[in-house]
């Protein structure tokens, strides 16, 4: 009876569950209901998809800047191989799918982009702006959910940089590339064999780095929690976030029929905005394409990815409460001020011209077999390192 008691006290709500929790849970039970009735029940699902999305990020801290960081700085690999786990998951479910073209009797399309100058450039201006930032596109969502002040700045300025892109984007990309190229054209089994390759060689590269330069692997952190309250309350095993983003990632692939992207739903807030203050994003090229001049008409909540954003979001700050972490801090030094504002621009304009962003390009890229998927990581991993030489200017130390 007292262990039936204790653990009904260890998953109970945390005291601070507050008024926060109360309309961060409220938002993605009635936006799941509402978005549901007006669009239909799939878009309704992929609201809470994206709330499970903004958990997972959350609760496992499944940041791709800080992995990278570590390292580049320490030889750390613990999260660049937490990635790569991510990465063959996705492969061996979406390869099959794509390769048949549906899934559930729904046809189904990966994220597929050409090799061009772009998505070198972009990336690697996106690969900076990340340790300006403080975050990717996911690692910006969530930790703005979760509380985070500084990236609530950083995802404004994110917003202006992708408008802005938007303006010469059809510069961009009349510049010299290559056709798209997917390895799931190889048949499935052979793309995930060379895929699966891929990944263990570069997570035993990070083995064979960390063992060099630090004598042993770096061990877990002790959890404050086990069992089910460390999974409702956090932190999780880091794969554990690995498994739950590549089975969300193709929850999004079933009920969108593309994988999950995050960055375009930017560009139509800040062409929102413009059209607010005066100007005609409809008169730019990059608005002029079917796709896009559709979703700048309708409104942001008939967007796919807008929605799965705002459920990110709602996710996040869940989690947070739930963690007992939600504690905004508005303070924040000028300078840190400032490489929000500059690296929220560079994420922003990096990721329109490179095709997407560490989800859109690197996660769910790779997980389509895009081979302009590996040229963003490489292009991307390179702005990092330059970025990381900048840290010391604005956080006093990288």
């Amino acid at each position: 009876m007292s262990s039936i008691a204790a653990s009904s006290t260890r998953l109970s709500v945390p005291p601070s569950f507050g008024t926060a929790g109360y309309v961060s849970l409220a938002i993605l039970l009635a936006g799941t209901l509402a978005l549901g009735m007006g669009y239909g029940p799939a878009h309704g699902a992929l609201f809470l998809v994206g709330g499970g999305l903004g958990i997972a990020l959350y609760h496992a801290s499944f940041g791709f800047t800080a992995a990278w960081r570590a390292f580049i700085l320490e030889g750390r690999g613990r999260g660049l191989r937490a990635q790569m786990v991510l990465l063959a998951l996705a492969v061996v479910l979406f390869f099959p799918a794509l390769a048949a073209g549906t899934l559930f009797g729904n046809p189904v399309a990966g994220l597929v982009q050409p090799l061009s100058l772009s998505v070198v450039i972009g990336a690697f201006m996106f690969g900076l702006g990340m340790q300006l930032g403080g975050g990717c596109a996911s690692g910006t969502l969530f930790t703005a959910g979760g509380g985070n002040a500084r990236m609530l700045v950083t995802l404004f300025f994110f917003v202006v940089g992708s408008v802005l892109a938007t303006v010469n984007f059809d510069w961009w990309v009349s510049l010299p590339s290559f056709a798209p190229v997917t390895l799931v054209s190889l048949g499935a089994p052979v793309g995930i064999l060379v895929s699966l390759a891929l990944f263990a060689a570069i997570a035993a590269l990070t083995v064979v780095v960390e063992k060099r330069r630090n004598g042993a692997l770096e061990e877990a952190p002790a959890a404050p929690r086990h069992g089910l309250a460390r999974y409702l309350r956090g932190p999780w095993p880091i794969l554990a976030g690995a498994v739950a983003l590549a089975v969300l990632n193709f929850a999004t692939l079933a009920l969108a029929g593309r994988p999950w992207g995050i960055t375009s739903a930017f560009a139509l807030w800040g062409a929102k905005g413009a059209e607010i203050i005066g100007f005609d994003p409809s008169a730019w090229a990059y608005w002029q394409s079917a796709g896009n001049a559709k979703a700048l008409q309708a409104s942001v909540f008939a967007d796919v990815t807008s929605v799965m954003d705002f459920g990110i979001i709602a996710g996040a700050m869940l989690a947070a409460v739930l963690a007992g972490k939600f504690a905004p801090n508005f303070r924040i030094p000028l300078r840190s001020l400032l490489a929000a504002v500059v690296g929220g621009l560079l994420l922003g304009y990096g990721s329109r011209i490179a095709y997407g962003c560490n989800i859109g390009a690197y996660f769910s890229g790779i997980a389509s077999g895009s081979l302009h998927g590996w040229l963003w990581a490489v292009a991307a991993f390179a702005g990092n390192i330059v970025g990381i030489k900048f840290r010391p200017a604005f956080f006093g130390r990288a």
